[in-house]
């Protein structure tokens, strides 16, 4: 790493170098030629006098790039492509007459930009299956283990801790579906010239036949079934911003779960990894900060608001082709790309290690049982002759003092006896706490999570088990 020039985090300090290496020079200067040399096949075909030899020759250098001569040349003729073309052709003497022929300058950047995003969406998609997966045998270990439920962070009827991950997991599940979608949505741009009409290759060929073929014929050979049917220079920029709404949702849901890990790590009740070594923090010795989690809703953050950049430069876009939209592509794509992939680093990381500390979940909950139960309790004491208006009223006052006495002098949840001490409850302290069983107060939660599973989730992971990551997540510094 270079520590006289600013480098992104993005690609120095949080992303996977699989995902870097994609958006790498050498990856996209790579496909450019591939697509020269596609462009040339193609023409060959088509009755172009281009030689096996020059075909060849190109096809010996496509990773044998001078940056050097490149950044020299670019310097004289301020055009990267045109920079691009001139050193390919010094390494391809024979070629070097037909390198780029007929083409436009987007016909390698924006071809190149759909190739990296679709290979970019594999391993997004790879990633995401796995958290898919760590998520659901976090759910099935915990389905059955009670802890409180909340609505507006405060206490509500209990839940298991198997079930609120699957709230997590249908999340990914949307996001999963949704990526899928997008994947067929991928369409090369074709070989169209300045304004989109192919004028340059009618030209050429005097053949219309032959330049209808054209399209079809490179996206074979770049592994695509899909061009665009008509385009202005460029592909649309609808497809960065459906790409990058993609990411964005994924980033939203991970969010989600990073929030609820902190404020669940709060409680005490849950906790992101922490290692032997880790410093919580600089001052104070003690802390466990949720580090990770944090850092999921700041990249998330960055995600969500390079969406938006894509949307803004769709709507900018004048008439066939406009310039205002090079310098915004070349870095919101891409660190949208990096930026989810270290969030997905994260999300696998505490997703497949998530400390569960059952005693005080076990303790959080039977502090606050006896208000879970009081429906519970009410419908028992009227089944024993009890006039329910009465007993309402008095469990709504009781309620009210075991409350105060929780919150304003720290002392235990006293309700139970309260009830237990009133006549006409009728019910003992002992059928009261048989009554309050959380095993008995959280519905179908259990339940619930088997079905999901077995119908929901577990068809995405058959299909998808090859892509499952077995080893741990490595999260960088």
């Amino acid at each position: 790493m270079k520590n006289d020039i600013y480098v992104t985090p993005l690609s120095g300090r949080y992303a996977s170098k699989e995902m870097n290496k994609i958006w790498s020079n050498n990856s996209k200067y790579s496909t450019w030629r591939k697509l020269w040399i596609a462009l040339a096949e193609t023409e060959k075909e088509l009755g172009i006098d281009i030689t096996d030899e020059q075909i060849n020759e190109m096809k010996a250098n496509v990773e044998n790039i001078d940056y050097d001569v490149v950044a020299k040349r670019e310097k004289e003729c301020r055009h990267d492509v045109m920079a691009h073309v001139y050193e390919f052709g010094t390494k391809c003497p024979s070629a070097k007459p037909i390198i780029h022929l007929g083409a436009t300058s987007c016909y390698v950047t924006d071809n190149t930009d759909v190739i990296l995003m679709r290979e970019a969406l594999k391993i997004v998609k790879q990633k995401l299956v796995t958290v898919i997966n760590n998520l659901k045998n976090f759910a099935d270990k915990y389905k059955g283990t009670t802890c409180l439920g909340y609505t507006h962070f405060q206490p509500a009827q209990l839940t298991t801790v198997g079930k609120r991950a699957t709230l997590w997991l249908q999340d990914l599940l949307e996001d999963l579906e949704e990526l899928e979608f997008v994947e067929t949505r991928m369409k090369l741009l074709g070989c169209k010239g300045t304004t989109g009409t192919q004028e340059s290759f009618m030209k050429l060929f005097k053949d219309e036949e032959k330049v209808k073929q054209i399209d079809g014929k490179i996206a074979e050979k770049m592994g695509f079934d899909k061009v665009y049917a008509v385009s202005g220079q460029t592909y649309t920029r609808k497809l960065d911003s459906i790409v990058l709404n993609c990411l964005a949702a994924i980033a939203e849901s991970a969010s989600k779960f990073a929030n609820d890990m902190r404020l669940l790590q709060h409680e005490k009740e849950l906790e992101e990894p922490f290692e032997k070594g880790q410093i919580g923090s600089s001052a104070m010795a003690y802390k466990r900060n949720p580090m990770r989690s944090e850092r999921i809703n700041s990249l998330s953050r960055h995600v969500i608001a390079l969406s938006n950049n894509t949307k803004m430069t769709v709507a900018a876009q004048w008439l066939e082709r406009t310039l205002d939209d090079s310098a915004n592509k070349r870095i919101c794509v891409p660190e949208a790309f990096l930026a989810i992939d270290a969030v997905l680093i994260l999300y696998a990381n505490i997703s497949s290690n998530i400390v569960v500390y059952e005693n005080v979940i076990k303790t959080n909950m039977m502090q606050e049982l006896p208000f879970m139960g009081t429906e519970e309790i009410l419908m028992n004491a009227v089944l024993k002759g009890g006039d329910r208006q009465e007993l309402h009223e008095k469990i709504r006052v009781y309620s009210m003092e075991a409350g105060k006495e929780v919150k304003e002098f720290g002392r235990p949840n006293d309700l139970v006896d309260r009830i237990a001490a009133d006549e006409t409850f009728g019910l003992t302290k002992e059928e009261i706490l048989h009554i309050l069983n959380p095993d008995n107060l959280c519905g179908r939660a259990k339940h619930q999570v088997e079905d999901f599973i077995a119908e929901q989730v577990n068809p995405v992971l058959d299909k998808y088990k090859d892509l499952i990551i077995k080893e741990n997540a490595e999260v960088n510094v």
